[in-house]
């Protein structure tokens, strides 16, 4: 080890360019880990999620576009559009201090809408990763039909 690190020196002056990138891919490792802890929600497995649901009765929200919704979600998940998540809003109001997982088709939407929810001021938000497809490959029941309220 010591060898190593008594060569390391002769290395990066003739290798600058390595030597630069490695400092800024770890560097972005480092700020991109940072802000996935500081951010205010997290991402949860299907298992995760389940435990959740029944531990803590966690509030399932998916953000699916209705035809979405209605083509599978997740059991018990209320449908809101993306557009309609009003974190101020009277139904979220009553949550605030509920568990929130949130869900879509394939996790983009319920992350951004995690994001909103977080900022908002929520303190227990997460959301599925992967969404409806993670869940269904975890083969998690999946409920078809109408949205209720």
């Amino acid at each position: 080890m010591s060898e190593i690190l008594a060569r390391l020196p002769e290395f990066i002056s003739h290798h600058p360019l390595l030597a630069f990138g490695f400092i800024g891919v770890l560097v972005a490792l480092i700020a991109t880990e940072i802000s996935r802890l500081t951010r205010g929600y997290r991402a949860l497995t299907p298992a995760g999620v389940t435990q959740l649901i029944n531990r803590e009765n966690a509030l399932v929200i998916d953000v699916s576009s209705l035809q979405d919704y209605e083509k599978g979600h997740v059991p018990g998940a209320r449908h809101i559009a993306p557009s309609q998540l009003d974190p101020d809003g009277k139904d979220l109001a009553k949550a605030r201090e509920l568990p929130i997982v949130l869900t879509c088709r394939n996790g983009q939407a319920s992350g951004q809408a995690a994001r909103k929810l977080a900022k908002a001021g929520f303190g227990k938000v997460f959301w599925l990763d992967g969404g409806l497809a993670a869940w269904a490959e975890a083969q998690m029941p999946v409920v078809k039909g109408r949205a209720t309220g």
